[in-house]
Order: C-alpha cells, then sequence, then structure tokens
C-alpha cells in the first residue's frame, strides 16, 4: 500500500504549503502528491523534491491522501517528516 509510510510516520506534513516549506528546510523524507490536484499546486512540490533528491511518489486521489493524513478532507500533498 502507497500511503503505508505515511500512515505510520511519528511526524508528517499536510497540504501544499506545509509539505513546500518541509521540502525547502530539508526536513522531508519521502513526499506523496495526489494526481487529481492542479498541476499548478503540486508541480512545484515536485520540482522542489526533485532537486533536492527526496522521493515523491503519486497516489490516485486526493480524499485518500486526506484520509491516510487522518483528515477528513483531501489534500493536494503531504510529506513524512519523522518516522
Amino acid at each position: 500500500m502507497a500511503y503505508k509510510r505515511l500512515m505510520a510516520a511519528k511526524k508528517r506534513t499536510v497540504g501544499s504549503k506545509e509539505t513546500l516549506k518541509a521540502i525547502e528546510k530539508g526536513r522531508a523524507k519521502v513526499v506523496y502528491v495526489a494526481q487529481g490536484a492542479d498541476r499548478h499546486v503540486i508541480e512545484p512540490i515536485i520540482q522542489a523534491s526533485t532537486a533536492k533528491g527526496i522521493p515523491v511518489i503519486e497516489v490516485d486521489s486526493m480524499l485518500a491522501l486526506g484520509k491516510a493524513c487522518h483528515i477528513e478532507v483531501g489534500c493536494a500533498s503531504a510529506a513524512v517528516v519523522e518516522e
């Protein structure tokens, strides 16, 4: 399951702004982006992750990503900060 690492994480970011900050600060271990999200929202996250050598996992839906982050709504991106 693609979400297993995210669900088990001690600390994670939820949402594009938090995820981008974690990437820029070098705290993100792995980044998840939802395929259904607007490209202008997730593209900077993908580019920043690639530049820093952080793995990016594309998942099927925003709703499933939100549930994996233990929230009731969908989210475009998330990251594992501490395992």
